[in-house]
């Protein structure tokens, strides 16, 4: 089943944009990235008017994780230098008042692999071989990285089942991209 996809990106990374919308067509790709502050105190309008206006008809967020898509990045004369991407995902992990959270994939571009791909290491508690994966404020945002997380399987590692968030590196993802795109959908039927 193919879904309609939301692609949250920095200017830096348009390129991967434009590559991605090739590969899936513009019939897939719906919206467009947020490029207003929406001022109100309430929430709940401000995640509305993001779901009707920008993210309308989507039902998986695309985030290009980046060199400068993460926590590190701060502020500059203007403010969070990530404060739209922040609201993109936060819209897209919203639940309430007329729409449900979507899925969120994670495509780590190619200047991001070595500082989020780690290699193996040996697990002390188990004793099984994991993948490190360096999922924090200097590689993401926390949107992403609270989401990535979210309960430990056998008091060790993080698996497939305890996270809500799919990661993936941007090679693998444009050789079969309804792959993930479909995993980060199911995600939404996990517990």
């Amino acid at each position: 089943m193919s879904h309609n996809c939301f692609i949250s990106f920095k200017k830096e990374d348009y390129k991967y944009k434009e590559s991605i919308l090739n590969k899936l067509g513009s019939e897939r790709i719906q919206g467009k990235a947020l490029d207003r502050w929406i001022e109100s105190d309430d929430i709940d309008y401000v995640m509305q008017v993001i779901r009707n206006e920008y993210m309308k008809n989507t039902s998986v967020t695309i985030f290009l994780i980046g060199e400068h898509s993460s926590e590190k990045e701060g502020t500059d004369i203007y403010g969070d230098k990530n404060a739209f991407i922040k609201r993109e995902l936060q819209a897209t992990l919203y639940d309430g008042k007329g729409f449900s959270r979507s899925g969120l994939l994670g495509v780590v571009l190619p200047s991001m692999e070595s500082k989020i791909y780690k290699g193996n290491y040996s697990c002390n508690e188990c004793g099984s071989i994991h993948n490190y994966v360096n999922i924090n404020d200097d590689t993401v945002i926390k949107e992403f990285s609270a989401n990535y997380y979210l309960k430990k399987d056998m008091r060790c590692c993080y698996t497939e089942a305890g996270r809500f968030c799919v990661l993936v590196r941007y090679s693998e993802f444009m050789v079969d991209p309804d792959k993930y795109i479909e995993m980060a959908f199911n995600k939404l039927e996990d517990p």
